[in-house]
């Protein structure tokens, strides 16, 4: 037969598709979770449960949308796990701030992202904060998940004469958070494909065996009006809501900064990096309108590449799949905290691995690096255990006579943090 080269560039056009539009739909099983974990983190700060998951979904869609379109990269952005955190536990309920406020502070440091991502200011402040305190914040949001991820299945409690107990090993409820936990373990260490979302189903099936499951017929309302959100800034003139702001671009900017850089070496796109990073920092920016904390470049999107997708035509696809997700809303909201929090637990563990980038060795680094490990979860405070290292560490450099490894940008964020710490004290 002979060679017919247009149908053999047909083929290779209709495979070339055929992987992408695949590596969209992996891209998308695998992240597709955060619509009910996020959901879930967002309730506690104040809104619904269905409207958290409306405010995933759009943002997802729309960031990953627009790092096909413009940065023309087969990468997905979610909420990010950590941030998520960050902002329901220590900017809205730990600061006392509503959701509305909550935005506000989002918006502001979404700003200061995009300032980063369209200047060289970026640059600065990555030379500025040495690299153990960056993979620090990663450890401590990383135990925070794993403790909230125990807490909300009764695992461990509140102790009588201890900080945490164990929890009632007898009730139902704690039967089937364990047995999930270890099946989803079981299923991340395999690498099943979709290991999160097998997860999940498994553990609502689990849930409603043992008797423990919430089947109540939930209705999808598709309120436009209840689907976006305008910011407050009536606490504008508080300080804390000025403090919130920090931690919150910092962890944006440094987590995105390392995500990026990873993957698109993983792509060999390497120079793709500005409009990927600028993307990154828009779609953080329209999170505050969705009503949700800011999106990162996901974690998952290994598989995507993995899978073979090399072009836009993944994003797309995975954000059309995230758009059509808004239509299983009532069946999401079904899904029990037994089922979500297994999946905060290893998506903790995964984030304290970061340890390991952490100079042990070297007492000036490893001991503010600690600090922050530590006392994000035993205060239950992201940015007051963000504090405890950045005030420690000019001390620990200077109490050793290396002033040189301090930066002037590093030391006013310290005195911040001193400040911060100072206003509590007082009271103001």
């Amino acid at each position: 037969m002979p060679y017919n080269e247009s149908e053999s560039l047909q083929h290779s056009s209709e495979g070339t598709w055929r992987k992408e539009i695949t590596a969209g739909l992996i891209g998308y099983l695998t992240t597709v979770y955060i619509v009910a974990v996020n959901g879930a983190i967002l309730s506690e700060a104040g809104i619904s449960l269905e409207t958290g998951m409306i405010a995933t979904i759009l943002a997802s869609f729309v960031g990953t949308l627009l790092m096909g379109l413009y940065a023309k990269l087969p990468l997905i952005l979610i909420p990010g796990m950590g941030i998520n955190a960050l902002f329901a536990y220590s900017i809205v309920e730990g600061t006392g701030l509503s959701f509305q406020e909550g935005l506000a502070v989002v918006l502001i440091a979404a700003i200061l992202f995009l300032i980063t991502a369209f200047t060289r200011l970026g640059l600065v402040l990555k030379d500025a904060i040495p690299d153990s305190l960056k993979h620090a914040i990663t450890v401590g949001l990383g135990f925070f998940l794993i403790l909230i991820g125990l807490e909300n299945t009764g695992i461990v409690v509140s102790g009588k004469q201890s900080v945490v107990a164990i929890g009632d090993f007898t009730s139902p409820t704690v039967i089937v958070s364990i047995l999930t936990l270890f099946f989803a373990i079981f299923l991340f260490m395999r690498n099943v494909p979709a290991n999160f979302l097998i997860t999940m189903l498994a553990g609502t099936a689990l849930s409603y065996f043992f008797g423990v499951l919430d089947t109540e017929t939930r209705s999808l309302s598709l309120d436009v009006s209840e689907s976006f959100f305008l910011p407050s800034f009536t606490a504008i003139g508080d300080i804390s809501f000025w403090l919130a702001i920090f931690p919150l671009a910092m962890i944006l900017i440094f987590e995105n900064m390392g995500l990026l850089h990873g993957q698109l070496h993983m792509l060999k796109r390497s120079k793709s990096y500005t409009k990927a990073y600028q993307v990154t920092a828009f779609s953080s920016l329209t999170c505050a309108f969705f009503g949700t904390s800011p999106t990162v470049s996901a974690a998952e999107n290994a598989a995507v590449i993995a899978s073979e997708g090399k072009s836009r035509r993944a994003a797309i696809t995975a954000s059309l799949l995230f758009l059509a997700t808004i239509f299983i809303i009532p069946w999401i909201s079904m899904i029990p905290s037994t089922a979500i929090s297994p999946i905060l637990i290893i998506v903790g563990v995964l984030m304290a691995q970061n340890i390991r980038h952490v100079p042990l060795d070297d007492l000036s680094e490893a001991l503010p690096a600690f600090l922050i490990a530590v006392m994000v979860p035993f205060t239950y405070s992201i940015a007051d255990g963000m504090a405890f290292g950045f005030i420690a560490y000019p001390i620990v450099k200077i109490a050793l006579g290396k002033k040189k490894d301090l930066s002037i940008a590093l030391i006013v964020i310290s005195l911040l943090f001193l400040f911060d710490f100072i206003i509590k004290i007082i009271g103001l």
